[in-house]
């Protein structure tokens, strides 16, 4: 069975007074099987953002179903929706989303306490995550005392930790120096042959040249697809190269 079903997905926005409505999705349908490493690409306004909204059960489709490991998201209440995320769903976005007035340590535990989690479980969880990512001898500094590939390491910590189904990733080189994004995009690659599920929307062809799949989102709906195979990191950012210039020069799928 599939981890995560998108059927006929469809979003409209409405404008304030209602004068006229804008589609950002229109017939999204597409699966992520379990251990699968997917990014999602397309000029800004494609309506990839809503798409990820959407997964996250930050926004609801207009028409359409989202089925996580079969269970459909639209059917969960308003007051459970909290935990569920929690409970199958680890975030990494762009500007890290750390709260600075928190060590590093107390940022990974966040959604363990709201969970109601006890310190020793939550320590014990922690330690071999913050060891396969390199920031175990940073845990008691703050946000603002480490680098920006420290703190995304650090999100990817908290991402993790809740033992998610499926991470989502916003754009997660986008505020990356060089060096950092290609630690980052290792890393990624490391978790992912250890059995994470991986989803990220990016603008980067380097950083879609990592995923084993590409979608290509082009006026709300999926235009194409790439595998990987047996391709190289370098063979994939070429034929996304490719692809990405005939999505813009108008080419069919």
């Amino acid at each position: 069975m599939s981890l995560l079903d998108v059927k006929n997905v469809k979003k409209i926005y409405t404008t304030r007074f209602g004068g006229s409505q804008v589609q950002a999705l229109r017939d999204v349908t597409f699966s992520v099987e379990p251990r699968e490493y997917v990014a999602i690409m397309g000029e800004s306004g494609s309506g990839k953002t809503t798409l990820l909204n959407i997964l996250a059960s930050l926004d609801k489709p207009t028409g359409g179903k989202v089925y996580l490991k079969g269970r459909d998201l639209s059917t969960i209440r308003d007051r459970e929706m909290a935990a569920f995320r929690r409970q199958n769903l680890g975030f990494v976005f762009q500007d890290f989303n750390l709260l600075d007035t928190f060590s590093l340590e107390d940022n990974i535990y966040l959604p363990l306490v709201l969970a109601g989690k006890k310190h020793e479980e939550m320590s014990k969880k922690l330690m071999p995550i913050a060891e396969t990512l390199g920031i175990t001898a940073l845990l008691k500094k703050f946000p603002y005392e480490v680098s920006g590939g420290q703190k995304q390491r650090t999100a990817v910590a908290r991402a993790l930790i809740t033992s998610p189904q499926l991470i989502l990733a916003d754009e997660p080189t986008g505020a990356l120096d060089s060096r950092a994004s290609d630690d980052l995009l290792e890393l990624f690659t490391k978790i992912n042959q250890e059995g994470q599920t991986i989803l990220m929307v990016t603008h980067s062809v380097k950083a879609a040249s990592h995923a084993k799949r590409v979608l290509f989102i082009k006026d709300g709906e999926v235009f194409h697809q790439l595998y990987r195979g047996n391709m190289t990191n370098e063979e994939m950012y070429q034929r996304i190269a490719e692809t990405l210039t005939v999505l813009s020069t108008g080419g069919d799928r």
